[in-house]
């Protein structure tokens, strides 16, 4: 049982591995941000465009993130990024979509 009493020696909250990721925290903390943007926004019908479009940019943050993401950490921090960005867009969409009606 002598793991039991090894403190946890990880550096980062983000790095399991003992190493930095700097590239990959940054798309962490990029898509947890316009995630939450999309997502705060979305509830304001005339924020359409703000939710939609800060919604798709995390969306592709989110998912290259995904793409080069190597601890459990990363990607669970991406994953409420994610939903937080798709559920934006797409209230977004429904409420007049990337464009508002111009096109």
């Amino acid at each position: 049982m002598a793991q039991a009493l090894r403190p946890n020696t990880a550096g980062s909250l983000f790095a399991t591995d003992d190493r930095p990721h700097p590239v990959q925290d940054a798309m962490l903390a990029v898509t947890l941000v316009l995630g939450l943007i999309a997502f705060i926004t979305s509830f304001f019908h005339s924020l359409h465009l703000l939710s939609s479009w800060t919604g798709l940019a995390g969306i592709f943050t989110g998912l290259y993130g995904q793409w080069i993401s190597e601890t459990t950490r990363e990607r669970f921090g991406l994953i409420l990024g994610l939903g937080a960005a798709g559920i934006g867009f797409f209230i977004g969409m429904a409420h007049g979509g990337l464009f508002g009606g111009l096109f």
